[in-house]
């Protein structure tokens, strides 16, 4: 695939040897050429991102780049080698994680006794549904580092079990505009769960209705009250 940076590029960040980091539009990707990419990539785990890359998506909380930097270059490195992307992504994780440790996010979140404040990763109660499923806004970097380094953009307690019961968590480093994509997301996808559908088969459903939204915002009203979604 041809890609113009022009089209997804938004800065540089940094250069690391003969690999440029470019801060990139995940909005527009996500959008445009694959509703998958999250916060970070590099070629061997998405073709279309040019070998001498890494692409970081675009946040409105920048603050995890080192991190996500400190990734790419083990998992780049591993696959480049031919080293299987799930080997490589373990012990990319096992960096990644190695460097939150360091960074002391863990501690923020300690009460005295040693369980989580949830407090700390709730940031702002979004709305709720009918139903009661309530939305809430959350401290990403947190999430990713005290529960799971693959929370991104959004998530429920039917996927996560560190997501409170009747819950779904948005991501903090989800711009205000792209939000109502996940959150439609989230909620169709917890809906046939709940239901008793299996997470491949909702997670499918639901990246459909995502990208028809995304497509097709006069949709989202219609869809969001078939959810019960009252904000």
């Amino acid at each position: 695939m041809n890609i113009d940076k022009k089209d997804f590029y938004i800065k540089k960040i940094d250069t690391r040897g003969n690999i440029e980091i470019w801060s990139v539009d995940g909005e527009k990707i996500r959008s445009d050429i694959d509703k998958e990419f999250t916060n970070f990539g590099q070629h061997f785990c998405f073709p279309y991102i040019p070998e001498d890359e890494f692409w970081l998506d675009n946040e409105a909380s920048p603050n995890e780049q080192d991190f996500f930097i400190d990734h790419l270059l083990v998992e780049k490195r591993l696959m480049q080698a031919g080293i299987p992307r799930l080997e490589a992504l373990d012990k990319a994780n096992k960096k990644e994680n190695l460097e939150r440790i360091k960074a002391g996010d863990l501690k923020t979140v300690k009460k005295s006794d040693g369980n989580i404040d949830i407090n700390k990763i709730h940031k702002q109660l979004l709305g709720e549904t009918n139903e009661k499923i309530f939305v809430w806004l959350v401290d990403g970097r947190l999430v990713r580092s005290v529960f799971d380094l693959n929370f991104t953009e959004g998530g429920h307690d039917f996927v996560y079990n560190y997501v409170p019961k009747n819950e779904v968590w948005i991501d903090d480093d989800i711009f205000t505009d792209e939000r109502q994509f996940i959150l439609i997301h989230e909620l169709f996808e917890r809906s046939l769960m709940e239901k008793g559908k299996k997470y491949q088969d909702a997670h499918k459903k639901a990246s459909k209705l995502e990208w028809t939204t995304r497509h097709n915002q006069h949709k989202l009203t219609e869809e969001f009250k078939k959810l019960g979604w009252t904000e």
